[in-house]
Parts: C-alpha cells; structure tokens; sequence
C-alpha cells in the first residue's frame, strides 16, 4: 500500500484550492514557521489568492508571528470554521481553539491528531485560494502521514540551517517527502550566514553551504538562503512579518526571489500532473 494515497483510493482536494503546498522540517529551532509565514505574505503581494495552515500541533507558533495571539476563537456557521484574516491571508491554527492558548500543551494521541488535522482541511471555509501553504511540525511522524492520506500535496518545501546536525534531520525529511510520493519544491537555508552592521563583514556562524550541497546531492531545487536578520526576528516576535513587504530592501528580495522559485516549482509539478480523463456522456 502507498504511504502517500491511503488504502488504494486516491486523496481529494479543497475545493477552490488549486495548490496545496507544505513547509517542513527534520527538526525544530530552523526557522520553518517564520519561513512559512513570510512565504505566505509574500505570495499575497503578487496577487496570489492565499491560505496558511498551521498544522504545529504540539507547538503553534503562527499566531505569535502573525500578531494574533489574542485573536477570539474562530467563527463558525455550523460545523464549519471561518479562517482569520492577517493583511488578506486566511489563517487556520490550533493556537486559535480554547484550551490551546500561549503556554497550554496540547497532549493529543495520533487518532485524534488525525481527526483534528482533517477538520483543519474539510471542515475550514478556506474559499478560492491558489496556494494554501501547511506550517508541518518539526517531525516526520502522524502529521505529514495524515496530509499525504488526506489531500494531494502539490509539494513541499524543506528548511533548514547550515550546520551538520540540522542536515542530518533535513535530509530525514526529504526522505520521508519521498516515501510518502510528495514532490520536493526545493530547499531553503535559513540563517545561512550573519552580516555585520557596522563593517558589512560577512560571518558564517553555522557553516556555510551546507543545504545548497544537499540539495545538488539529492537532485533538488536549491530555494535560496536568508541570513540571521534582525528584522525578521524583531517582525516575527512583534507578530508583523507581512511588514517586510511594505518596504524594500535585501531581506524582501531574499523572500521575492525564494517566492519566485517555489512558484516556479509548482508550475512544474503541476505541467507534469497527468490530466483526468473526460467522458463522453452525448454517446
């Protein structure tokens, strides 16, 4: 049986979502969450349709990053859930449910994760959206099983930093994408490299290089690199990572061009789908 279709019938997508793409990691402190959001936001200001999906279950951290921490729980009209809206993005996060505010743990066992997870993409009013990008936690366990049984991902993206100990668990993500017949949309490197304000001197503190290999290694794109930035941590920890967009600079071209490479992956992959048969009712 294939890990990625379930058993011999195949996943069906969201409604109105014409792709569905997630950010993952083999490990967590790399910056995934931060990286999803601002990949987010940065498809908004193409004029992208766009939907973020924090599927961190033991340890969301969307709402922090995106200022709504305090955000009332959402509305629902019957059994569906209404997504909240940050700067025209449709955001969904268990941070947002009672009982799983700032600093609550959130002990769930994988049937019930499962549940949860396929609440999150059937039962969310997610409306037209070109990319409806999925926030993984930092694991290869239930939930990236349960997207890949639940919906057709179009792709994911893996992040990680330069540094030995982090590739080790990266390269365990890229293998479990595989395993479960996910396409790779490529590789990003976050906190590849620190410039100093002062001298503008370049410093590898983590290594430097270490993803850019891996991903000629395994036959992958390579998504680009973001150097440790005091602006996006001070964005991320003040909950306004879209204000990266409002303003020109070296850190929204980093972002524009990893936007650029992701889309162009998608349009890839999805060139490369085979198309549905069509049936002829006239005959």
């Amino acid at each position: 049986m294939s890990q990625g279709q379930g058993a011999g019938v195949a996943p069906e997508g969201i409604p109105g979502v014409k792709n569905v793409f997630s950010v993952g990691s083999g490990k967590g402190g790399v910056g995934k969450s931060t990286v999803a959001a601002a990949i987010a936001f940065g498809l908004k200001s193409t004029g992208a349709k766009v939907g973020l999906l924090d599927a961190d279950i033991y340890g969301p951290s969307v709402p922090q990053l995106l200022g709504l921490g305090d955000a009332l729980p959402p509305e629902t009209e019957g059994t569906t859930l209404k997504p909240i809206i940050a700067e025209g993005v449709r955001v969904m996060s268990v941070g947002f449910i009672p009982g799983a505010e700032r600093g609550k743990p959130m002990i769930i066992r994988g049937p019930i994760l499962h549940r949860l997870i396929q609440q999150f993409l059937q039962q969310v009013e997610w409306g037209e959206l070109d990319h409806l990008i999925i926030d993984l936690p930092p694991t290869t366990g239930d939930v990236p099983l349960s997207l890949s049984q639940l919906l057709p991902l179009t792709g994911g993206v893996i992040v990680c930093t330069p540094q030995d100990v982090a590739l080790i668990d990266a390269e365990r993500a890229l293998n479990m994408y595989r395993q479960l017949k996910v396409p790779i949309l490529g590789i990003v490197e976050n906190m590849s490299h620190f410039i100093c304000p002062h001298c503008d001197e370049r410093t590898e503190i983590f290594g430097t290089g270490g993803a850019r290999k891996m991903a000629e290694k395994e036959g992958v794109p390579f998504l680009g690199e973001i150097p440790i930035n005091l602006q996006l941590r001070t964005r991320g920890d003040a909950g306004d990572i879209a204000e990266i967009y409002k303003e020109e600079g070296p850190l929204r071209k980093t972002f524009d061009e990893i936007c650029e490479k992701v889309v162009a992956q998608i349009d890839v992959q999805n060139s490369a789908a085979p198309e549905l048969p069509t049936l002829n009712l006239d005959n």
